[in-house]
């Protein structure tokens, strides 16, 4: 599903024009992304959790020519899928 495509539903569910529904589909993963740039978590209970991990250094290979590189450390945006999501997926 594209984004486009989950603005139709979201506007077609909530009753919204594809204006106002894109509008605040933008809201709320500008408000997770603003959240997870200072460090913070966003919990839907039920549905899951945002959060930010912390990946060390670490040595990888080149898999063109298999010459080893150092892989710097960072940060990055994680996603743990909570109970409720889970059984319905399942």
């Amino acid at each position: 599903m594209t984004k486009s495509e989950f603005v139709d539903q979201v506007a077609d569910r909530a009753g919204l024009s594809k204006k106002d529904a894109a509008d605040a589909v933008d809201a709320v993963l500008e408000t997770i992304e603003g959240a997870l740039k200072r460090g913070s978590e966003v919990v839907f209970s039920g549905f899951g959790k945002f959060s930010v991990a912390d990946r060390g250094a670490r040595e990888g290979r080149n898999p063109a020519t298999g010459e080893k590189i150092q892989i710097a450390a960072s940060r990055v945006p994680k996603f743990t899928a909570g109970a409720a999501l889970k059984k319905a997926v399942k």
